[in-house]
């Protein structure tokens, strides 16, 4: 062997051993108190917890350091704690004492609400409570046997026969439904934004509801009470059914029937509507007098004891043609389409249309002494705001009551009501 190989080989087995040395004095923390490096602090519990001396020390789940020495109080044990050099600990920081895995390894877990100040430093004392303990082992089998031992083993067996019951041949239905639900949580991940929404949306609607109870009781009690009446109903509800097709039939072949005359029948309707609606107040005011102007009609019958109307139409007065619209601009009959109303009235002053809507109760320009002037009537007292009589007295048109008492013989009050009331 060479002199230089041996060189070599006394440099590696020293750098070995100072390597070997500094990696075990800072593995049991003698580098670190040497060169007055980490932060010493200490922790009160009222037991260990299952920690020892060496345990780790976390922030969060990361290591930070480690149980040092563990000393017994008369309050319970007191932990020295070799925390890593800058290590930035809130002194509000709650500890706890969790398993590493199942058969132990427990450490000691810092969790701070956040990471603000005050921060511990060296010498500071924290202290834990009993809930920074987990639960002893001991403890969790012992009530963990009480519960298995206050199980009937008979009701227990039949839980479990029917359970087996339930789940015989729904292997493939199981399976398809675990996998569905894979499939959606998977697009539910894939889609957190409106995942998020929906839930959102959620909850506002589950508010609606619990804000809209008592009325959704309401209608459940309502709808209780329709299926009853429904259901009481039965036989004439069967009978409808029964009939409708029929009734169905019959009248699409009346329809049928009047498919060329009905159409413009309705067309017809709609223009004396029109007409109705534009002469809305003369009509009401016809309706109003009718009684009073038939009781008026038969006072000067003659002695055969029977009353007679006479109608009689004066031509001396051509018929009135100004206001209307120009013969050359008529439509057809078979015109259906709908177009503008033409606003169509007499424009001719008398004698023409002396008695048409213009001269109407109620009309401007109607407003001689002695002639019915109304512009409102009142059907609960039954006056007319602004008319009087030839004789300046208010006009007041009564309401004859129920005059059902009367039977068959109703209709004669018709004609006797206005001569009798004022």
């Amino acid at each position: 062997m060479t002199r230089g190989v041996k060189i070599r080989i006394a440099a590696f087995l020293v750098l070995s051993a100072v390597g070997i040395v500094y990696v075990a004095g800072s593995y049991l923390g003698f580098v670190d108190r040497v060169l007055g490096r980490g932060l010493s602090v200490h922790a009160t519990l009222p037991t260990s917890g299952g920690l020892f001396e060496g345990s780790e020390v976390t922030y969060r789940g990361v290591k930070i350091g480690k149980v040092s020495a563990m000393t017994a109080t008369a309050e319970g044990v007191r932990l020295d704690l070799a925390l890593e050099e800058g290590t930035r600990l809130p002194a509000d920081s709650p500890m706890y004492v969790h398993n590493l895995s199942a058969v132990g390894e427990q450490y000691l877990d810092f969790e701070p609400p956040d990471d603000a100040g005050p921060y511990v430093e060296a010498g500071d004392t924290l202290h834990g409570s009993a809930a920074s303990l987990p639960v002893d082992e001991g403890d969790l089998l012992v009530e963990l046997d009480r519960f298995v031992s206050s199980v009937d083993k008979k009701s227990l067996q039949v839980v479990v026969r029917e359970l087996g019951t339930m789940f015989t041949d729904t292997g493939v239905p199981l399976q398809r439904l675990i996998d569905n639900g894979s499939a959606f949580v998977r697009e539910a991940a894939a889609h957190t934004a409106d995942t998020i929404r929906l839930l959102d949306s959620g909850l506002q609607v589950l508010s609606t509801q619990q804000g809209q109870s008592e009325n959704i009781r309401a209608l459940a009690r309502d709808l209780h009470s329709l299926t009853g009446a429904v259901a009481a109903s039965d036989d004439d509800l069967e009978h409808v059914l029964d009939g409708t097709p029929g009734t169905a039939r019959e009248l699409d072949a009346l329809l049928r029937d009047l498919e060329p005359t009905l159409p413009v029948l309705l067309g017809n309707a709609v223009s004396v509507n029109q007409v109705v609606v534009s002469h809305l107040a003369g009509l009401e005011q016809l309706l109003v007098t009718y009684p009073r102007t038939i009781s008026a009609g038969f006072t000067g019958t003659p002695g055969d004891g029977y009353g007679h109307v006479n109608l009689q139409f004066d031509n001396s007065v051509p018929p009135c043609t100004e206001g209307y619209k120009p013969r050359n601009e008529w439509r057809p009959p078979s015109d259906l389409t709908d177009s503008p109303i033409y606003p169509a009235r007499c424009a001719s002053g008398p004698p023409y249309v002396m008695r048409g809507p213009k001269y109407s109760p109620g009309s401007s320009g109607n407003s001689s002494p002695g002639r019915l002037y109304r512009s409102s009537y009142d059907p609960v007292t039954g006056f007319v705001s602004g008319a009087v009589d030839a004789g300046g007295n208010p006009v007041r048109f009564v309401d004859q009551g129920n005059l059902s008492i009367l039977g068959g013989d109703a209709w004669k009050w018709l004609l006797v009501g206005p001569v009798t009331s004022r």
